[in-house]
């Protein structure tokens, strides 16, 4: 396998899974002029290709706060029954288009209810965007299951009320649950109520940890709050030295603790300095559940595709690299066993069996 030459034709045709992956970051250029449009939103450009540009050039700032301020424009266009049936829709479609087969979606309802709708009204009209892409890709004959993540927002005060809507949801689509927005300053701790009542109904959940923030962010997320999964989780290289792995950082890789990783997101934020020195590759020698995401795909001007071809080309990673990551995905995926199994073995593997 590893003999097979990796070109984009044979990238883009392979099967993919993504679990750390923002709504309200991977809007088509088009969709947000043609929304802003018609809630009369002023945009930075409204020439689709230029405004593409404007977003992937203002969150090259090599800061995590800038990065996120880029989805003031997104979000405005986001507050509708009419914009969010339509942005949930055309994920759905543009994952499939990218050769995705298992994708998970996250976003915080709190940030959708400036106009007239409520957190769980946003959250029902997220969910039936998100049905109907999946029917249309169905019917192309290119299915995408997608799950939901909800979202808290740690500098705010919603947390709670965001992980009461992933329990109550968690039947219509609503697979688990994160906390996300700027980690330095907001500890995930402060929220622990939240995650001691997402155990107690056995809702899984991931955390935003190690990317602004280093151990001590990890840390939190895995022993104080108990994440199964760490949103980038980049910095645990902190806790390796030539390859000697510490308490913290041997934890998480012998527990099987997910890494999201995102390569081109954490080089917009300062996370990573380059794709061949990005921490994922000698994570994932080192023998850590490392996955491939993209995080915003606007905002970071990439997809699945071009996130494996990157690390192909500047890595020097193999075909049997990129399965890996996708069987690691969902492996660690908030789905029952037996839908992760049955992707795996019913549609990866034999994707990968070149």
């Amino acid at each position: 396998m590893t003999a097979t030459r990796v070109d984009a034709d044979l990238i883009r045709r392979l099967p993919k899974a993504v679990l750390h992956d923002h709504l309200d970051g991977g809007l088509r250029p088009a969709t947000v002029v043609e929304l802003a449009a018609e809630v009369g939103h002023t945009l930075p450009t409204t020439d689709p290709d230029e405004l593409a540009a404007w977003y992937f050039e203002a969150a090259n700032s090599g800061d995590l706060v800038r990065y996120i301020a880029t989805f003031e424009h997104t979000l405005a266009v986001m507050q509708t029954r009419e914009g969010l049936l339509r942005t949930a829709e055309e994920y759905v479609l543009d994952l499939a288009a990218d050769g995705v087969v298992y994708g998970e979606v996250r976003y915080a309802p709190e940030l959708n209810t400036n106009g007239e709708l409520t957190m769980a009204e946003v959250v029902e009209t997220v969910q039936e965007g998100l049905a109907a892409g999946m029917a249309k890709a169905a019917a192309a004959g290119t299915p995408v299951r997608v799950g939901t993540l909800l979202c808290g927002m740690r500098m705010f005060d919603r947390v709670r009320e965001a992980a009461d809507l992933a329990v109550a949801f968690r039947d219509a689509g609503v697979v688990g649950f994160d906390i996300a927005g700027a980690e330095d300053g907001f500890p995930a701790a402060d929220h622990r109520d939240a995650f001691e009542h997402l155990r107690r109904e056995s809702v899984p959940f991931t955390i935003h940890a190690g990317e602004a923030h280093g151990l001590p962010s990890i840390h939190q997320a895995v022993q104080v709050c108990g994440a199964q999964r760490l949103g980038h989780g980049v910095r645990i290289t902190e806790d390796i030295v030539d390859g000697k792995l510490g308490r913290l950082a041997g934890w998480v890789r012998d527990h099987r603790i997910a890494l999201e990783m995102c390569p081109t997101s954490n080089l917009q934020t300062g996370a990573a300095t380059s794709i061949a020195e990005h921490p994922i590759t000698a994570l994932k020698d080192l023998g850590f559940r490392v996955t491939l995401n993209t995080d915003n795909r606007l905002v970071s001007g990439t997809t699945m595709t071009r996130e494996m071809s990157l690390l192909v080309e500047e890595a020097g990673w193999t075909v049997e690299d990129l399965r890996t990551v996708t069987v690691n995905a969902l492996k660690s995926a908030f789905i029952p066993f037996d839908e992760r199994k049955a992707l795996i073995e019913d549609v990866v593997l034999p994707g990968y069996a070149l």
